[in-house]
């Protein structure tokens, strides 16, 4: 372990800090933006994949994520649990927001995964609805094989959840497929070990030329972008990391000789939020339109839009 006295740094908010976590976070961060890696995006089709939004509170104001999803054909949203356990505690509307994770909600006895439980689904289920124009009520999670959620009655939409720490993000896509992964840009790991089970040669050989202070940071990145793409591709850890790669400098997929691998249709980025997390993200173009109208009406199952349809009232008008 390294006693020496710990150099202060400057947080986002360029004050000095004395924390250590705090340290190794900034230090992280700063290689990563010096070495022009964040927000780094392959554009699949020319669409990059937009920042991610924070939204603190359910009351937060939703338009860039409408925006984006619009624009981009996809977006991404962060907060931490603490910022959305008031919700947990005070929403009269948590039994019918969490539908059917009702009972997984109260089958929980730890209180503090059980309000990082709800939060996430509160997350999961108020972006899909600012997305798509409608109650987050009227959103139903279910579960794939592996636990992956998505939403019932809504087949063109994508949804991917991350969460580290305090953080946690969910992604929405109609373009294709999405993946997310977060880590504390203070994570601890052995350097050799990473290179050797995680990287491929070209990888090995770009970091090998680094300075020695750069190459944790670069890791951190590469780790995070890998762990977003299989979990998007839906392979987790049956997809080896060494089987593909990512460059230092901005660009897509490559072999693990660090050829160009495949084409235009997936985009990826990191970035960097509240000043201590990593958010990377793995975005599938299916070539479908992004600027195509989101609204519930075109994209909701008609039989299960007609179900939520109180009786006696007119819904939209839909072909079963």
């Amino acid at each position: 372990m390294n006693h020496r006295e710990p150099v202060a740094a400057r947080g986002d908010d360029g004050r000095v800090t004395d924390d250590i976590d705090t340290r190794d976070a900034v230090g992280v961060l700063g290689t990563l933006r010096r070495l022009s890696a964040l927000g780094a995006a392959a554009t699949a089709h020319g669409r990059a994949v937009a920042p991610p939004v924070h939204i603190p509170r359910p009351d937060s104001s939703w338009l860039r994520i409408r925006e984006d999803l619009l624009d981009r054909g996809r977006t991404v949203a962060y907060a931490t649990w603490t910022e959305w356990f008031p919700a947990v505690l005070t929403t009269p509307r948590l039994k019918a927001l969490l539908g059917r994770d009702w009972n997984r909600y109260t089958g929980t006895n730890d209180p503090a995964v059980r309000s990082r439980f709800a939060a996430s689904r509160l997350l999961i289920k108020y972006t899909a609805a600012a997305a798509l124009g409608i109650g987050p009520e009227d959103i139903d999670i279910a579960y794939r094989l592996g636990g992956r959620p998505y939403l019932r009655g809504l087949d063109q939409v994508e949804v991917a959840l991350t969460h580290t720490g305090e953080l946690m993000a969910v992604g929405i896509s109609r373009m294709g497929r999405i993946g997310l992964d977060a880590e504390c840009a203070d994570r601890r790991f052995d350097l050799d070990l990473m290179l050797g089970r995680m990287c491929t040669p070209a990888e090995v050989a770009e970091l090998d030329a680094l300075p020695a202070q750069h190459r944790a940071a670069c890791v951190l990145r590469l780790w995070t972008l890998k762990e977003a793409y299989t979990k998007a591709l839906g392979q987790g850890m049956r997809l080896a990391f060494t089987e593909f790669g990512f460059g230092l400098a901005p660009g897509g997929l490559r072999t693990p000789d660090g050829a160009a691998a495949l084409g235009e249709e997936w985009a990826f980025a990191t970035h960097p939020v509240l000043g201590r997390y990593l958010i990377s993200a793995a975005c599938h173009d299916a070539g479908l339109d992004p600027a195509g109208d989101t609204s519930v009406t075109t994209m909701l199952d008609p039989r299960l839009l007609t179900a939520m349809t109180p009786p006696g009232q007119q819904g939209p008008a839909v072909d079963i």
